[in-house]
């Protein structure tokens, strides 16, 4: 801070008002986030240990870093950086960037120097041993692979679909229920979920109200079901070292689960007693189906198979992905009624979130969109475009195909997205900034220094010269205090 003994200004390292803090909004972040964000390059580096982690790390990456891999996984020396460059014609340039980043970034390969001064690349050890095991084979065998007794009781994928979603619907009722709790699917969930909830912010403790929902939890529940399974697995995945289960086994079980095929058993027989912890936690969440804790069979769901590969889940197109789908059940209106033919109570009260519901049948439900029932979602935190997208993801069939006869891009009226788009812009007029407040100016000419060296460097938020007060970002304040020391160490 500038020296306030001289007089000159005064500086307040408070935010400009309580305001600034915007509401904090659910960061789901995918496998390569995960993987760039949460984990050191000593980390990445245990990981890479895990023949499954590294398949599922060469999945998720881009098409041309695939191809770099891939083309010198079997080379045994260093590739100069010019060579690599020159696999690409200019027209694919960034791409090129792009892909070179991400390898850099998840430690998959490293700089090195070879004989001459160039820079080249070499691929990590560690991962260039665990893909060569996967495409060659060899290794450790993997937990799962052990040999099983045909199964008596066979599980069909029908039934898988059925047990995983209900088991899934279980933690999904319980935040939208803890108000009311008592039914079967309150009473199902576990405390491992529980906690899980509570450890995402998904829920808070209230000293009156017990555990309620907050936003974040809001904005969760309109997600759809993969995205949803992924990021409640990557918070389950931050608290392993509190439960005294080891990271890299975990996300290697994951993985392998996410290989396998649905609808085959598989044996738990090779599973040490903390996986064997793990795989109970799954069977809660409905990643996998047991029939007793202790059997050593058990069945992948389709959630554990699509939880870490979104284009999988994107371009299935099956009959039973279709089974496993919600139908369509809503109907939006021009007048903004809602009409939703569900009696699901997870459903409505989802639906409650942002409309006023006026009417209750055994299978239909009516309700409205209002600028209040909006404005109170966006004050949770759910956005505008959160509540399109749960519309149109649950749309009936007929709305459908007025959509294709029409050729609109969507299938709800045109009047009703743009209203409630207006509704969310409404609430979205201000900024703002976290930022640190410079006033109190001796002389008319300090200020216009100050002034014209933050907004040189583009951190001036606002400025008033009548009054000599300013506002800088937060992150601008130590270069402005250190310029601000050195012009008045000169005199001025």
């Amino acid at each position: 801070m500038a020296d306030t003994k001289s007089g000159r200004y005064a500086s307040s390292s408070n935010a400009i008002s309580p305001l600034v803090q915007s509401p904090e909004n659910l960061e789901c972040k995918n496998f390569q986030e995960y993987l760039r964000t949460r984990q050191t390059p000593e980390t990445l580096e245990k990981l890479y240990n895990y023949p499954p982690i590294c398949l599922a790390v060469y999945r998720e990456l881009p098409e041309i870093a695939r191809q770099f891999v891939i083309r010198i996984l079997f080379v045994d020396q260093p590739v100069p950086q010019a060579v690599v460059t020159s696999w690409g014609a200019q027209r694919v340039a960034k791409e090129q960037m792009e892909a070179t980043s991400c390898l850099t970034a998840l430690c998959v390969w490293r700089v090195t120097a070879i004989p001459g001064g160039l820079a080249a690349w070499e691929l990590s050890p560690t991962f260039k041993k665990s893909v060569r095991q996967v495409l060659l084979g060899g290794g450790k065998p993997w937990a799962m692979t052990n040999t099983l007794e045909r199964d008596s009781k066979p599980r069909d994928i029908a039934f898988l679909d059925s047990y995983a979603m209900s088991r899934w619907r279980c933690v999904l009722h319980y935040m939208v229920g803890t108000g009311t709790r008592g039914g079967t699917d309150a009473e199902a969930i576990s405390p491992d979920a529980v906690r899980i909830l509570l450890h995402a912010n998904l829920m808070k403790r209230d000293e009156r109200d017990g555990i309620t929902i907050t936003r974040q939890g809001f904005q969760f529940l309109l997600l759809d079901t993969r995205a949803q399974v992924w990021h409640f697995m990557l918070q389950y995945l931050e608290t392993c070292e509190e439960r005294g289960i080891c990271l890299p086994e975990c996300l290697s079980m994951l993985f392998q689960l996410s290989f396998s095929t649905l609808g085959r058993d598989y044996s738990s027989e090779g599973m040490n007693n903390q996986m064997l912890t793990f795989l109970q936690h799954l069977r809660e969440f409905g990643l996998v189906f047991q029939r007793k804790r202790k059997e050593g069979r058990f069945y992948p769901t389709r959630l554990a198979l699509n939880v870490t590969n979104k284009d999988a889940a994107q371009a299935s197109t099956s009959a039973d992905e279709e089974r496993m789908q919600e139908r369509g059940y809503i109907v939006v209106e021009t007048n903004y009624r809602v009409y939703a033919y569900t009696d699901s109570q997870l459903q409505v009260a989802v639906l409650g979130l942002f409309t006023e519901l006026l009417y209750r049948f055994p299978n239909l439900v009516v309700g409205v969109l209002t600028r209040d029932s909006v404005r109170q979602a966006l004050r949770g935190g759910i956005t505008a475009e959160q509540i399109v997208s749960y519309l149109e993801q649950y749309a009936h069939p007929n709305m459908k195909l007025v959509e294709s006869a029409i050729q609109s891009k969507s299938c709800l009226p045109p009047t009703i997205v743009d209203q409630i788009k207006l509704w969310e812009m409404e609430r979205n007029r201000f900024t703002y900034t976290e930022g640190v407040v410079y006033n109190q100016f001796l002389s008319q000419n300090d200020f216009v220094t100050l002034r014209d060296y933050a907004q040189s460097i583009n951190m001036l938020v606002w400025q008033n010269e009548r009054t000599r007060t300013m506002v800088v970002q937060k992150n601008g304040h130590d270069d402005v205090k250190r310029y601000w020391k050195k012009y008045s160490k000169s005199g001025g």
